[in-house]
C-alpha cells in the first residue's frame, strides 16, 4: 500500500457508508471530477487499500445463526505458517473476520454456524485443519448489545 492523502481518506469514508454510491455523487462529495475520482478509487483497489466490496445482510436468516468468536493459538509465528493459515482462512465463508493479534492467542475470527451441531462441523472439517493450529478456544454469543 501507498501513502493515502486526505482525499484518498475521504474517498474512503465516503465508500465506507455507501460503497454503491456513482462515481458521480462520489466525486461531487470529496471535490473531484468523475474521471479523476475514478482513477483514484481504481489506485487505491490496485495497490490493496481498498481490498474488496462486501454486502451486510441482516434479517431473520442472519438472525436466527449463532455467532462464534474463536481463538487461534499456532505452532510458530513465522511468515511462512502466518501466510498459510491467512489464505486458507480466507478460502471459508463461515469465518466472517479474523485478525491477526497481539496476547496469548495469535487469531481472534469472527464466525457463524446454524446451530452447535453445525459448529462442531466447521470445527472439525475447518478449524482443526487450519495449518499451524496448535489450540481452539471458542466462544457463543448470548447476544447483540449494539
Amino acid at each position: 500500500m501507498s501513502e493515502i492523502d486526505r482525499i484518498d481518506r475521504a474517498l474512503i469514508r465516503a465508500l465506507r457508508r455507501d460503497a454503491r454510491m456513482s462515481n458521480v455523487a462520489l466525486a461531487a462529495e470529496v471535490g473531484l471530477s468523475p474521471s479523476a475520482c475514478l482513477r483514484r478509487v481504481r489506485l487505491l483497489e490496485e495497490n490493496g487499500t481498498i481490498r474488496g466490496y462486501t454486502a451486510l445482510v441482516a434479517g431473520p436468516a442472519s438472525e436466527s445463526r449463532h455467532v462464534v468468536i474463536v481463538r487461534i493459538s499456532l505452532s510458530r509465528q513465522t511468515e511462512e505458517i502466518l501466510n498459510a493459515f491467512e489464505a486458507e482462512v480466507r478460502k471459508h465463508p463461515e469465518i466472517r473476520q479474523c485478525w491477526l493479534m497481539t496476547g496469548e492467542e495469535d487469531y481472534l475470527l469472527h464466525l457463524e454456524a446454524e446451530n452447535p451441531g453445525d459448529y462442531e462441523r466447521i470445527h472439525k472439517e475447518i478449524l482443526s485443519r487450519l495449518p499451524g493450529v496448535t489450540r481452539i478456544n471458542s466462544s457463543f454469543a448470548i447476544r447483540s448489545v449494539i
